[in-house]
């Protein structure tokens, strides 16, 4: 799969305030899909197939999900996210959810899937043997505290899956080689606007080197290999290129620092200089995956 440039689909007016629910839309229709090549990159290596029995910790809207299960994986996936899940459930489980499923249904691969909100990931595996494989496609590495809560995530599912399992973590590449970096420093000074200024999680910060070891070791996971994947960030416009980014939750600091209509008019000027003759939006990023063993 490659990246896709996305028209908006959800209305004139691109910059919109946007609820949960059209929030969540801008990410599984324009944002998601720039991560692909991740997948893709990850799978291939991880070499997932019929005997996959994978976990995905923070599976958003489901498309990493989407992916496997159409190689034959079983996958189970866990987001607090309401809004995400919920589309991930129409993605993967539109008539019926795995319990329900018959075994002549015409979509072998929604089959194979099982969503959950915000809970344990048991039973073991969708197919009812523990789980070989744990991913983390949300990227860690840009903002302060995005790694928090998955330390806990991670010690509460390795004890779902087989001795030795793989486990992947996915962050952004080096500052240097992203160039969504440079409009992402947007969200950073407007979250300094706010009086006092503070810190806070979800805060815009440039990655560190050793963002995934650290996750890993704290984590009580053994790293054993890594890789870099090119993902480009194209859109079909501007606008297009505004809900996708404000989706992804790395202004939200900044929104609640001066207001949503700000963000998005200084993010849109930020994103001149990778606008093409044609108008779309072109951002090359490099994002970066670390393969540990249990």
């Amino acid at each position: 799969m490659t990246p896709t440039l996305v028209r908006n689909q959800l209305g004139a007016d691109a910059y919109a305030p946007a609820d949960a629910g059209t929030r969540a839309r801008d990410w599984a229709e324009i944002q998601e899909r720039m991560l692909a090549p991740l997948y893709e990159a990850v799978y291939d290596r991880m070499e997932v197939g019929a005997a996959t029995r994978m976990l995905s910790l923070g599976c958003g809207s489901g498309l990493a999900m989407l992916v496997a299960a159409a190689r034959g994986a079983h996958v189970t996936g866990v987001d607090s996210d309401r809004e995400r899940l919920a589309l991930a459930r129409t993605r993967l489980l539109p008539d019926a959810g795995w319990d329900d499923a018959p075994a002549h249904s015409p979509h072998p691969a929604r089959r194979r899937a099982r969503l959950l909100q915000d809970g344990d990931p048991t039973p073991l595996g969708a197919d009812g043997s523990p789980y070989n494989l744990i991913t983390v496609f949300d990227p860690i590495g840009c903002a302060a505290g995005d790694s928090e809560g998955l330390v806990p995530a991670l010690r509460s599912a390795v004890p779902l899956a087989v001795r030795g399992a793989t486990v992947v973590l996915t962050g952004w590449g080096p500052p240097e080689r992203c160039a969504t970096a440079a409009v992402l420093q947007v969200a950073a000074r407007l979250a300094d606007t706010a009086r006092p200024p503070r810190t806070e999680p979800g805060r815009w910060r440039p990655t560190l080197r050793d963002d995934l070891e650290d996750v890993a070791a704290r984590a009580g996971l053994k790293p054993d290999g890594s890789g870099r994947v090119s993902c480009p960030f194209g859109y079909a416009d501007v606008g297009s290129a505004v809900r996708g980014l404000l989706s992804t939750g790395l202004f939200d600091a900044a929104v609640r620092a001066t207001d949503r209509s700000q963000v998005e008019k200084e993010v849109a000027e930020a994103l001149h200089p990778y606008q093409r003759e044609d108008g779309t939006v072109w951002m090359p990023n490099v994002f970066r995956y670390l393969v540990c063993v249990t």
